[in-house]
């Protein structure tokens, strides 16, 4: 599964600019913390506006984390196995963020059960996919499924504000705030 996702990091452009600006809004928004995940961070640059004493970046992919590597030297970086607990301890990050992964995640139930794991009790998740919703449902009805949903992308899931709250209650996090920005879902919750 790394091969898979490291041919799609080989498409990104290594230098692709700024984060989108209401993600960084969002991460400037959150607590310090004093060890916090970047969970699905890839290359690290939404991970590098954290404001965190400690900052591991994991990801499925190699090539995704050599570039958090140049970007963030201090980082503790971690291979992940796609649908695999992760292999960090208990209860040791006070924060997670987990921004555009869990739409291209396999196992969700499994994914936001080790999340939560790796948090401390009330530890804070911050999340974010993209939106979708009444708008996507008329999108597809008038141009057509195959014009909205690209066959060829890796996005597996597609979580509305409703979708996404329910998800969350069901996993043991407490949402604290949840709103739509630039064509996204953003959640911030406790575990």
């Amino acid at each position: 599964m790394s091969r898979y996702h490291d041919e799609l990091w080989a498409l990104v452009p290594a230098e692709r600019g700024a984060a989108p600006r209401h993600l960084v809004d969002l991460v400037h928004g959150l607590p310090s913390a004093r060890r916090a995940l970047d969970l699905g961070g890839g290359d690290g640059r939404l991970g590098a506006e954290l404001a965190a004493d400690e900052l591991t970046v994991a990801d499925v992919s190699a090539t995704a984390l050599e570039r958090a590597r140049d970007r963030l030297p201090a980082a503790a970086l971690v291979q992940l196995e796609a649908d695999a607990p992760l292999p960090l301890p208990d209860s040791h990050f006070d924060l997670v963020l987990c921004a555009h992964v869990i739409e291209h995640v396999h196992d969700v139930q499994l994914f936001l059960s080790e999340a939560r794991r790796v948090l401390e009790p009330r530890g804070t998740l911050a999340l974010t996919t993209p939106a979708h919703g009444r708008l996507t449902g008329l999108d597809v009805l008038m141009r057509g499924f195959e014009r909205r949903f690209d066959p060829l992308s890796p996005q597996l899931r597609f979580l509305t504000r409703r979708s996404l709250t329910r998800l969350l209650d069901a996993m043991g996090f407490e949402v604290v705030s949840l709103s739509r920005r630039g064509g996204d879902l953003l959640a911030v919750a406790r575990r």
